[in-house]
């Protein structure tokens, strides 16, 4: 599948480095690297915690060039929270408002990038793996290879099948598409 789930945490070393990571920046950028060698059309999830406790405006923007450079297209962003019994829980939290305002400016960029690989999808057309009916049954809920969530017009019948679909329009979050048949025609 052309979708890999890589958690980085951070852009900054110094972040990875007190999260007790074992991963360098360089390091996440050289799998990259050689993944996308392996596979061009290959794209990335990952994790962030904004707000983690040390974390200034450059190792805030390191994280934000980072998020720029990978275009990571579907990603979880959330602000630090300590956890009992954890080193992490006794240090000093960053101001929340700060925190928050890094958070949204991350969600922002991630929520670019998602639209962009959505649009980008349009007038395509993809194999969908249907999960389910919608609740008013008359559509059905599937996803693409890049878990992009998509609905379009179909019956329970198609669920647990790849159905190709043309999606024909596209939000932040998912696709909208219809069915076509192998000869590139509407199914009635």
């Amino acid at each position: 599948m052309p979708l890999i789930h890589l958690p980085v945490q951070s852009g900054s070393n110094k972040i990875l480095n007190q999260m007790n990571r074992k991963h360098t920046i360089n390091e996440y950028l050289e799998i990259f690297e050689k993944l996308k060698k392996i596979n061009s059309k290959i794209k990335f999830s990952s994790d962030f915690i904004i707000g983690y406790p040390g974390e200034d405006e450059e190792d805030f923007k390191k994280t934000f060039e980072l998020i720029e450079k990978i275009k990571f297209i579907n990603s979880y962003s959330f602000i630090f929270s300590p956890r009992p019994g954890t080193v992490a829980a006794n240090l000093e939290l960053i101001d929340r408002k700060i925190s928050m305002n890094r958070l949204e400016k991350i969600q922002n960029l991630l929520f670019d990038n998602q639209i962009s690989m959505n649009k980008s999808l349009e007038n395509k057309t993809l194999n969908v793996l249907v999960e389910n009916l919608t609740e008013n049954e008359a559509q059905v809920f599937g996803r693409t290879e890049y878990m992009t969530p998509v609905v379009f017009e179909g019956k329970k019948c198609d669920v647990g099948k790849i159905i190709p679909v043309k999606i024909k329009k596209s939000n932040r979050s998912s696709l909208l598409g219809e069915v076509i048949n192998k000869l590139n025609q509407k199914v009635a």
